[in-house]
C-alpha cells in the first residue's frame, strides 16, 4: 500500500492507560517506537509533548466510550492533526492482539491514509449534546416512576390506570396525593375527580375501592417524590440548555446561521417539536458540508437498511446501530408526524404499512423527514409538504406497475389493453 504520511501516530486507549506507536518512514524502512503513558491531565500532557518531538503529523484514535474525550481534548492543542475512528472500521485480524499490536496497526492505517475520521463536534455543541442527552435520561427514569407507582396502585386492587388516561395528569395526582394522606373511602376519593371526566361515578368507585395499606402509602410517596425531584432536575437542565445554545449564538461566525433561527426553522417540520429541533441539531450540527448527500446522514444516522448478501442471497437487513441518541428522536418525531391529517408523512407511512409492516414503515418516514432537515440545514430552504395524494401524482407508468405488481402478489395474472383512444 502506498504511504501518504510519513510521520504518524496510534493510540489504543484504555481506562488508566494510552499506548501509543509512532511510525516513521524513513526511505523504504520503517521504524516504530511505542510506549505507555497514564491517564492522567499531567501525563496526556507528556504524550503531546512526545508526539510533537517526534514530529508527527497525524494522530489516530479509535471512540472506546468515553475514555477517549479527555484524550483528545489534550491533545487537540498539540500541532498534528487528530483523527477518530470507529472501532468497527478498523478491526484487526483476530488472533494477535495485544495492545502494542494495535496501536501498531492504527498507526499503519493512519499511514496508508485508511481511517475514516468520524464527527466529533466543538466544545459548545458537544456541552449542548451532552445536556440534551441528560434531560432524556431523566425523562426515562420519570417515567419509570410513573410505571412504579401503577404497580403499586395495582398490587393495592386500585384501577386508577383503567378510569385515567394520565395517572399523574391533575387528577389523578390529586386522587393519589388523597390517598397518600390517608384518605381511604372510595366514595370521598370519587368525589375529588374533576365532573368532565368520562368514568361514570360507579366506575370511578369500583376503580378506587381496593386495599390501600400503609406500606403502599409508603412506596406511593416514595416515588411521587422522585417524579418531583426529577421534573424539578429536567426544569433546571431546560434552562441550562437556553444558556447553551444562546452561547453557541454568541460564538457563530459571520455569516453563519443562529442556533435559535435553525431551531424555528426545523420546528415547521410535522412532527418535530422545539425540543426535537434542539436535539437533532445538537446531533448532527448545522454544517452538512461534512456530509456528501443525504443518504450520507441517513446511513450515519443509522436508519437505511443494512447489506448482508452472500451468494446470490439476501439475508438480514436490519438497521444498524448508528446514532442511537439522534436515531430514537427521530423516530419519536415521524411517529407523531404520522398522526398529521392530509400530510405526505401519513402518506408515506400508511402506504409503507400495508406492504412491509408499522415498525419499517415509521423507520421509513423518519429517514424521509432527516432528508428534509439535511436539504433545509444545507440550502436554508422552508419545509414544503408534498401532501398527501403526492404518490397519486406520480407517472401513470409507474402507478401502473406498482398495481399490477401488487394484483401478481394477490395471484391474479394480469393483461393490460389500452382503451381506444376517443374519436
Amino acid at each position: 500500500m502506498d504511504v501518504i504520511h510519513d510521520r504518524v501516530a496510534g493510540l489504543d486507549v484504555h481506562k488508566d492507560t494510552v499506548v501509543a506507536c509512532v511510525r516513521v518512514m524513513s526511505g523504504a524502512k520503517v521504524e516504530r517506537t511505542c510506549r505507555t503513558f497514564g491517564t492522567t491531565t499531567v501525563a496526556l500532557g507528556q504524550l503531546r509533548d512526545w508526539l510533537d518531538g517526534n514530529g508527527c503529523t497525524e494522530v489516530a484514535m479509535e471512540a472506546t466510550g468515553v475514555y477517549w474525550k479527555p484524550v483528545w481534548n489534550i491533545l487537540s492543542d498539540g500541532r498534528f492533526e487528530l483523527t477518530l475512528a470507529n472501532a468497527a472500521h478498523i478491526k484487526a485480524v483476530p488472533g494477535r492482539k495485544t495492545d502494542m499490536n494495535d496501536a501498531m496497526w492504527i498507526a499503519d492505517l493512519v499511514a496508508c491514509g485508511l481511517i475514516r475520521p468520524s464527527y466529533v463536534p466543538g466544545e459548545r455543541q458537544a456541552e449542548l449534546r451532552s445536556l440534551l442527552r441528560t434531560r432524556k435520561q431523566l425523562c426515562r427514569e420519570q417515567a419509570s416512576h410513573v410505571q412504579r407507582i401503577q404497580k403499586t396502585l395495582e398490587e393495592a386492587n386500585i384501577k386508577l390506570a383503567s378510569v385515567i388516561s394520565d395517572i399523574l395528569g391533575v387528577n389523578g395526582r390529586r386522587l393519589i396525593e388523597a390517598m397518600i394522606a390517608g384518605v381511604r373511602n372510595p366514595h370521598r376519593l370519587a368525589g375529588l375527580a374533576d365532573r368532565r371526566l368520562k368514568a361514570s361515578p360507579k366506575q370511578l368507585y369500583d376503580a378506587l375501592h381496593g386495599r390501600l395499606t400503609d406500606h403502599h402509602r409508603f412506596l406511593l410517596r416514595l416515588h411521587l417524590g422522585q417524579y418531583d425531584t426529577l421534573g424539578t432536575a429536567m426544569g433546571q437542565t431546560d434552562r441550562q440548555v437556553d444558556t447553551a445554545v444562546a452561547t453557541l449564538d454568541a460564538e457563530a461566525a459571520a455569516g453563519q446561521a443562529s442556533f435559535r433561527a435553525l431551531i424555528a426553522l426545523l420546528s415547521t417540520i410535522p412532527g418535530v417539536s422545539t425540543l426535537a429541533a434542539t436535539t437533532i441539531l445538537a446531533e448532527i450540527g448545522r454544517d452538512m458540508s461534512r456530509f456528501l448527500s443525504a443518504g450520507h446522514l441517513v446511513a450515519w444516522a443509522g436508519l437505511c437498511p443494512g447489506q448482508n448478501e452472500s451468494a446470490g442471497k439476501r439475508k438480514s437487513a436490519r438497521l444498524r446501530k448508528g446514532a442511537p441518541w439522534l436515531k430514537t428522536m427521530l423516530v419519536q418525531c415521524a411517529w407523531a408526524a404520522k398522526r398529521k391529517k392530509d400530510s405526505y408523512y401519513q402518506a408515506q407511512f400508511y402506504r409503507l404499512s400495508a406492504r412491509r409492516g408499522p415498525q419499517k414503515a415509521i423507520c421509513a418516514v423518519a429517514a424521509a423527514i432527516l432528508t428534509a432537515i439535511y436539504h433545509m440545514l444545507k440550502d436554508g430552504t422552508v419545509h414544503h409538504d408534498l401532501g398527501a395524494n403526492h404518490f397519486d401524482r406520480r407517472p401513470a407508468q409507474v402507478r401502473v406497475k406498482h398495481l399490477v405488481a401488487h394484483l401478481t402478489k394477490l395471484g391474479y395474472q394480469v393483461q393490460l389493453q389500452p382503451l381506444p383512444e376517443a374519436a
